[in-house]
């Protein structure tokens, strides 16, 4: 019987060497009905531990799952992969109604609907004497 698996020691060294924190959360943005949609994969982590934030059109998406002591109390790991930390990726979607953008949480996946504001007609017409 074989408690240790082989190669046990080296065979992760390099997992994670090249991954950075926008790989851990993958998303798709799309644009429909005059509004940006963001459908963002963020399994594992519950709905208080994401954290969405808006500022002049720069959206922010930030998850972060701790480790309790608790967690921690009387275990003795053999291969531990499950990492807890923060994660966090940022958007620049421009002109946004800032004020009604939803949110919601299910099965794993963040859906986040950003509605954009009404283009207003910037064109200025100059007389020339």
């Amino acid at each position: 019987m074989k408690l240790v698996p082989r190669d046990y020691y080296l065979d992760d060294l390099f997992n994670h060497f090249f991954e950075g924190d926008e790989n851990k959360m993958k998303c798709d943005i799309y644009e429909k009905d005059h509004a940006y949609h963001i459908e963002m994969d963020i399994p594992g982590f519950k709905k208080d531990e994401i954290k969405i934030e808006c500022n002049k059109g720069n959206l922010t998406i930030t998850a972060e799952k701790n480790e309790t002591d608790e967690e921690k109390k009387d275990k003795k790991y053999i291969r531990r992969e499950r990492v807890y930390g923060k994660y966090q990726r940022s958007f620049y979607l421009g002109d946004i109604d800032e004020e009604n953008i939803e949110a919601s949480f299910e099965h794993g996946t963040l859906m986040v609907v950003i509605p954009k504001k009404e283009e207003q007609e910037t064109k200025k017409y100059i007389e020339v004497k």
